[in-house]
């Protein structure tokens, strides 16, 4: 595969080089918030499963644009995997399901609690789509566990879900903690991608529930809601966002676009610190060397 195959097959990936983002998904936190405007006064803000960081990006240049004085501004990252190093972004190496890293980001606060957070997180998908939903929705009531020791009443929850059968319990389970929730569909995200974005609204945490990470968040067995008919069916809002004549994530474009005379190849802004494969690939260096 040569260097400019992934630049002409995926628009988004080429342009994030171009403009400076970590990655193409910068865009999609981008469409969300053109369409749901949610970084509107928000000045302290946690990314959740932020590697290779490009959502903490957009964080950093966005809510500086709502204050004078980038002081103000406080973005703590938490990841499993070490990330580069962002100016202006605190970051934090640790799991979502503990309760130390809620403490750890409560700190970074200095007992204020954040007015967004935003999580891009994704287990390895299998290819088996109901056990990726199944996974998924376990990480994200995982990042909702956290959220609700961090977040401030009246904020805003982001974060990345797989559309399943079974979404409407996922809604439900969202509703109980938020009063306005709906599910959106970047136009950056591929068409032919199961991901979409769930976007929490006005955070009303129940008069009775205190935060833990001891047990499971409203943990309860699956069931089919699919068979729930007349008043007692709730079709999950959903959204598309984005500029729909801009480009589709799933076409090919030719690598000199409209308006540009000639191409040039970017290296990506930021490679992977420490990937879990680059000792295989060491070692297979090293074969082919003794081989030699």
């Amino acid at each position: 595969m040569g260097k400019t195959s992934k630049d002409k097959r995926d628009i988004y990936y080429r342009l994030a080089k171009e403009e400076g983002w970590r990655a193409r998904s910068a865009f999609k936190l981008l469409q969300i918030n053109e369409e749901y405007n949610i970084f509107e006064g928000v000045l302290r803000a946690v990314d959740l499963c932020a590697a290779p960081g490009s959502w903490s990006q957009v964080l950093t240049k966005k809510l500086r644009c709502n204050t004078a004085n980038a002081d103000e501004v406080k973005i703590v990252a938490v990841d499993l995997q070490a990330m580069a190093a962002l100016p202006g972004v605190k970051q934090i190496q640790g799991d979502i399901t503990k309760l130390s890293t809620a403490n750890e980001i409560i700190k970074e606060f200095e007992g204020m609690k954040a007015d967004l957070v935003v999580c891009d997180g994704a287990p390895d998908v299998t290819g088996l789509h109901d056990i990726d939903e199944y996974i998924q929705s376990q990480l994200l009531l995982a990042a909702l566990n956290i959220t609700t020791h961090v977040l401030k009443v009246g904020g805003v929850f982001v974060a990345k879900i797989f559309r399943g059968k079974d979404v409407t319990l996922l809604y439900s389970q969202l509703k109980q903690f938020f009063k306005y929730v709906t599910i959106s569909k970047p136009r950056s995200s591929r068409n032919s991608s199961i991901e979409a974005f769930v976007i929490c609204q006005n955070y009303s945490p129940p008069a009775d529930y205190v935060p833990t990470m001891s047990n499971p968040l409203l943990d309860h067995k699956y069931c089919d809601f699919n068979q729930f008919t007349g008043p007692n069916r709730f079709i999950v809002p959903f959204n598309a966002c984005g500029d729909l004549s801009a480009y589709d994530s799933d076409t090919s474009y030719p690598l000199i676009l409209e308006g540009q005379t000639s191409y040039e190849y970017k290296e990506p802004v930021q490679g992977p610190i420490n990937p879990p494969y680059k000792e295989i690939l060491d070692k297979t260096k090293n074969m082919k060397i003794n081989n030699k």
